[in-house]
């Protein structure tokens, strides 16, 4: 494993982020593994030198950062050595205070996060998108206060528009307080307008970019068809695959990663994740694991180099495409 800072911070954190969506209860989402399927995963990533863990309130209502915290405190090399991170926005609920981002819910988010996790504190905390009911001002003297309080370690940002991410950057400039140090984007060869403005404001601002759904979930790997959608529970499910990919020109990029892969002889998921991985500025892409094989591929995709040849058979076939996953 490979690890590095966390933006400009001088947290290290391993190349590699482990996503948590996947682990939890299947009454959230049928795709979803529960405890007993999911900790030999999270063991795994911790034997394989990730240090660095990305889980949210909202993934399986809460039950994700139980089963992540049960096993980072079983298999872990002890809290001091790992990076826990966690999100807070969506609703928990359906009471109306049970959500967004106002100074009551993100100190009673960060009390029930940490309870579920069984920490005192978490390294990273996510505000999960931009909440457009709540003042900024609000919000980031909330999170600061919790900084100060030593519930937090540091603060990040995930999905919105790069206006909205810089005007909240240079409110806490100019109030003075904690200031985001990383940015959760959707990111991927199938999935490229962070490329427009979000990525060159973060290199500019020193934030850390960690992508989630690096392989577009699961949609580079090569398996599907317009027909049937794929091979598992997650694809012949997921709604959200299949209203903004199965394009031609999807489908045409997915093939050239599968000859990339072929001549380099491995599989598309190594290449599509070496190519995230190896973007300017990105720390640590976010994956996730619920198949044998998938973690030792995603350690071994730090180790391909893609020259200028295989990056631009990759990347010539896109297309501008709409805004994804900002609400």
């Amino acid at each position: 494993m490979e690890y590095t800072r966390l933006g400009t911070t001088g947290m290290k954190v391993s190349r590699l982020c482990l996503g948590a969506m996947t682990y939890g209860s299947k009454k959230w989402r049928e795709w979803v593994l529960n405890e007993d399927q999911a900790r030999p995963f999270i063991r795994q990533a911790i034997e394989l030198g990730f240090n660095f863990f990305d889980s949210a309130d909202m993934y399986s209502v809460g039950a994700s950062e139980e089963v992540l915290g049960r096993a980072l405190k079983d298999f872990g090399p002890g809290r001091d050595r790992l990076v826990i991170a966690t999100k807070l926005y969506n609703p928990m609920s359906d009471d109306p205070n049970d959500r967004g981002l106002s100074r009551k819910h993100i100190f009673n988010a960060i009390d029930a996060s940490l309870r579920r996790l069984g920490t005192d504190y978490v390294d990273l905390y996510q505000i999960h998108r931009f909440d457009y009911d709540t003042p900024i001002e609000e919000t980031l003297i909330a999170l600061n206060d919790l900084v100060r309080a030593g519930k937090v370690r540091y603060i990040g940002a995930s999905a919105m528009f790069a206006w909205q991410f810089m005007k909240m950057l240079a409110t806490s400039d100019k109030l003075g307080v904690a200031r985001f140090v990383t940015m959760q984007n959707y990111y991927n060869l199938v999935y490229r307008e962070e490329e427009r403005e979000m990525l060159p404001l973060c290199r500019a601002e020193g934030i850390g970019v960690i992508p989630f759904s690096p392989l577009a979930r699961g949609f580079v790997v090569g398996n599907r068809t317009k027909q049937d959608y794929g091979e598992t529970v997650r694809a012949k499910t997921d709604e959200f695959s299949r209203r903004q990919y199965y394009s031609d020109t999807d489908f045409a990029i997915v093939d050239r990663i599968t000859q990339v892969a072929k001549n380099r002889g491995v599989n598309n998921a190594q290449i599509a994740l070496a190519w995230v991985a190896q973007q300017p500025g990105v720390t640590a892409p976010i994956v996730g694991a619920s198949k044998p094989g998938q973690l030792e591929d995603a350690v071994a995709a730090l180790k391909i180099r893609l020259d200028d040849a295989e990056r631009k058979s990759l990347t010539e076939l896109y297309r501008p495409r709409a805004i994804m996953a900002h609400s």
